[in-house]
């Protein structure tokens, strides 16, 4: 198991297209790919999960990745967050 925190630096913070987004590049990965925010840990690969999880901006999230290519995941998942989930930052 790696995890990692990251900053969501989204205006809108994780809204459907970005969740969406994330949880596309989440299910290219057999690993178990997890987000923490406050007290709740969601399924990173589950758009229903991430948008329930009401993930603002400026929020600080956990992301945990377990399983067989989990450092990739864990890294590639991080950067894309780092970079805004494919919206302008």
């Amino acid at each position: 198991m790696v995890s990692a925190k990251v900053m969501v630096k989204n205006p809108s913070g994780l809204h459907l297209r970005p969740a969406g987004v994330l949880c596309e590049e989440a299910l290219r990965f057999k690993s178990k790919i997890s987000l923490k925010h406050q007290h709740s840990v969601v399924n990173g690969k589950s758009v229903l999960s991430v948008l329930g999880a009401c993930i603002k901006t400026n929020s600080e999230i956990e992301l945990i990745c377990e399983g067989e290519d989990e450092e990739e995941a864990l890294a590639t998942i991080r950067t894309l967050i780092e970079n805004g989930l494919g919206e302008e930052i």
